[in-house]
């Protein structure tokens, strides 16, 4: 653990949200002398510490882990992640839930393309391999005359359209009962 660059590190960030000492250790619970020693390198601060300072300056806690060498820093990121955490806008929880968003929207996009890069290796280049829907696919499609009607919904029938003329309301999806007209 660096504990200069640590010490350095949390006095920019106070420094930055504009919290003096005095507040910050009242936040934080801990002592001013203790703080003023933490962020002048003289003292090495605990896990719990971290955290407690963390939560006073709304910083997350994992980026005082990283800086502390308690937490090796995760690969490098588009800025995104240094500037929701620097945010003195968000409050700790929102920086959490907006990095949790942001990290699956990550994951999403890297399966997406390994499993591109997977079906163009072997050599499927069409555009249900890349993720792409085709013709007619999605929400909110209807089945037209001479498709595959959806459940519920008979072929060439739109859904929510009036009964046709010698059917009972309410009866769309189902065929006309064998016997008798009714009338």
């Amino acid at each position: 653990m660096n504990v200069g660059s640590i010490g350095e590190y949390i006095r920019q960030q106070r420094e930055q949200a504009k919290i003096s000492l005095r507040q910050l250790a009242s936040a934080a619970g801990i002592s001013n002398p203790y703080l003023s020693q933490i962020e002048r390198g003289l003292r090495r601060p605990s896990a719990e510490i971290l955290q407690q300072i963390a939560k006073g300056l709304r910083i997350s806690a994992e980026a005082l882990y990283v800086q502390a060498g308690i937490l090796e820093d995760r690969q490098p990121d588009s800025g995104v992640r240094s500037a929701v955490l620097a945010d003195p806008g968000l409050a700790e929880r929102q920086k959490q839930v907006l990095l949790e968003i942001y990290e699956s929207f990550r994951r999403e996009a890297a399966a997406v393309a390994a499993e591109a890069a997977s079906a163009e290796a072997a050599g499927d280049g069409s555009e249900q391999a890349r993720g792409i829907p085709g013709p007619g696919a999605g929400p909110g499609t209807e089945a037209g005359p001479g498709t595959e009607a959806g459940p519920g919904t008979a072929a060439g029938e739109v859904p929510g359209a009036p009964a046709p003329a010698g059917e009972k309301a309410g009866a769309g999806s189902q065929p006309p009962a064998a016997g008798p007209a009714d009338g």
